[in-house]
């Protein structure tokens, strides 16, 4: 539990919702119709909006509840305290909710798939596996590149579920690459702007609950602080650290 309670807030609020939700499901206490995603039940008079969310939280049956919680957690807790392109609070919140998005419309709209955790759970894999390049990964007892972690897990959704379900899981990679593409690929190398900016608000919201050091296995890391924080270290403006300090004396003058 303390792992779990020092985890990151975003992939922890995730994790334990979809647990919550898949063991209410499976335990017969919550009926699956009510969580699924329908789009004529979401864009109609009065929306059941809850199920835009509510469809990330449900992982498949048995076997597959201890392995989509633990990827969710693991892969999440990675990005969301390790990875470069999350640095500042907020950002992977903002990050969730791209993707998040792409695949609802993708997953959910064009291909009429109800359920998104596991697209959900791609997108975190493949963004690791393209953060982690050069490293190995362990699929099962298989160490691999880790560039190749996304496509071992696709295949092995295909000779169990089908063409569909790895259809529709791979909209997790291809909203995890539209938002690489859109953030990362296209400003620098493209010469365009970035659109996806984590809003103000969000940015303060998470930096009042994150903490300015972060503790990890190999050492402790330190998060910059926004500048709208530090108003002491804004544009334009540098303080010498001897600028506190008395006027100088040359030594062994008067």
């Amino acid at each position: 539990m303390d792992r779990f309670w020092s985890a990151p807030p975003v992939t922890r609020t995730l994790t334990a919702l979809t647990f919550v939700q898949s063991a209410l499901v499976y335990g017969g206490l919550l009926s699956g119709r009510y969580v699924i995603f329908r789009p004529g039940l979401v864009f109609k008079l009065f929306p059941e909006a809850w199920r835009l969310l509510s469809s990330f939280f449900l992982t498949g049956p048995r076997l597959d509840f201890i392995l989509d919680l633990y990827f969710m957690f693991k892969y999440g807790s990675a990005l969301e305290t390790a990875s470069p392109r999350f640095s500042l609070p907020g950002d992977f919140f903002t990050y969730v909710f791209f993707v998040a998005t792409v695949i609802t419309l993708t997953a959910g709209c064009l291909l009429d798939d109800v359920i998104f955790t596991h697209a959900l759970i791609m997108a975190f894999v493949y963004t690791f596996a393209q953060d982690n390049k050069g490293r190995k990964a362990s699929f099962f007892v298989v160490q691999l590149p880790v560039e190749f972690l996304p496509w071992a897990m696709l295949t092995w959704t295909l000779v169990l579920g089908g063409w569909h379900a790895a259809f529709s899981e791979s909209m997790g990679i291809v909203a995890a690459h539209m938002y690489d593409f859109f953030s990362r690929i296209y400003p620098t190398f493209g010469g365009g702007r970035n659109y996806i900016v984590t809003p103000t608000v969000v940015r303060r919201i998470f930096s009042a609950h994150t903490s300015p050091t972060q503790h990890r296995a190999f050492g402790t890391a330190y998060r910059p602080i926004p500048e709208e924080q530090n108003p002491s270290q804004g544009r334009g403006s540098f303080q010498s650290p001897w600028s506190s300090r008395g006027p100088g004396r040359r030594l062994g003058g008067g």
